[in-house]
């Protein structure tokens, strides 16, 4: 990964709790449940772990301009019907160290629940010891699959 980056600093928020774990809406972490149909598609993300940073960049917001990876409509689960995922390598520095990762964007038009606000950014990355919510975070996005605007 050899390019230049945009560098933001962002606040961990808490996110809707469906990537993570079992919900009202899902009997299991969404997450660990999509990771074999990425994996299949050509995305393996099971180094990582089974929940998403929720990263809040508030005023700006960003858009998924060419991803990285485009999955249509994946049928992850019976439970609704099938979406779109896009991912982008990213990068989250918290406490000095730094941790590689990818912004995971389920496409809101092919979503029935769980809608992010366009300032909110989900990140899949390793597990990060003693990270809590309100912390500030940098966080590196790819400006060649991402773009950054103040509305």
């Amino acid at each position: 990964m050899n390019q230049s980056w945009i560098h933001l600093t962002g606040i961990l928020v808490r996110g809707h709790q469906v990537a993570s774990r079992p919900s009202r809406n899902y009997p299991y972490s969404s997450l660990e449940k999509q990771k074999p149909y990425f994996k299949d598609l050509g995305l393996d993300l099971h180094l990582y772990f089974n929940g998403t940073l929720n990263i809040s960049i508030a005023p700006f917001q960003f858009e998924m301009t060419a991803p990285e990876f485009t999955f249509e409509l994946v049928e992850w689960t019976d439970l609704h019907p099938p979406e779109t995922f896009s991912f982008s390598r990213c990068r989250v520095k918290f406490t000095g160290q730094a941790y590689v990762g990818w912004v995971y964007y389920p496409h809101p038009e092919t979503k029935k629940t769980h809608f992010q606000n366009p300032s909110l950014v989900e990140v899949i990355t390793h597990e990060i010891a003693g990270i809590k919510y309100g912390d500030r975070l940098e966080l590196e996005l790819n400006p060649n699959e991402i773009d950054i605007r103040i509305p």
